[in-house]
């Protein structure tokens, strides 16, 4: 692994897998910089596996590279696509390619799409809870 720099963000780059670590702290300054996604998103950059089929490989957990622990796998923003391995507190590693999707994602308004979804999802929780709420309460009468 080697370091590396976009924009102002720091980052690990895997020699072997073109897999990309980052740090916590500054995957969400990634993730709120539009300045270092725009570098990471810029038409004409390298864009590592973006030309590669995607293959069927098997779902590997990987371990955290500060810890040791298996990471959590998640869909980045819910709805990105991009289904990045996450240890808490530590970091995130990226697979070959997702750093441009999930820059991509949130550049294209993706994050506002999901907090607006998020929203919805809990409305619409609220107004099943209430009428639960109704009909336990008639029944009780």
């Amino acid at each position: 692994m080697r370091w590396a720099r976009i924009g102002t963000t720091d980052l690990l780059e895997c020699r072997e897998c073109d897999g990309t670590w980052i740090e916590a702290a500054a995957f969400t300054r990634l993730c709120a910089d539009r300045e270092s996604q725009a570098a990471v998103s810029q038409p004409g950059a390298p864009r590592p596996g973006a030309a590669a089929a995607r293959r069927a490989d098997p779902i590997r957990y990987r371990p955290c590279l500060r810890c040791g622990k298996l990471m959590n796998r998640m869909n980045f923003g819910r709805l990105s696509g991009a289904i990045v391995d996450v240890c808490r507190g530590h970091g995130t590693f990226l697979d070959r390619g997702e750093l441009h999707q999930v820059a991509d994602f949130i550049l294209g308004g993706g994050m506002d799409r999901a907090r607006r979804i998020e929203r919805e999802e809990i409305a619409e929780q609220q107004r099943r809870l209430k009428a639960l709420l109704a009909a336990l309460a008639a029944r009780a009468n």
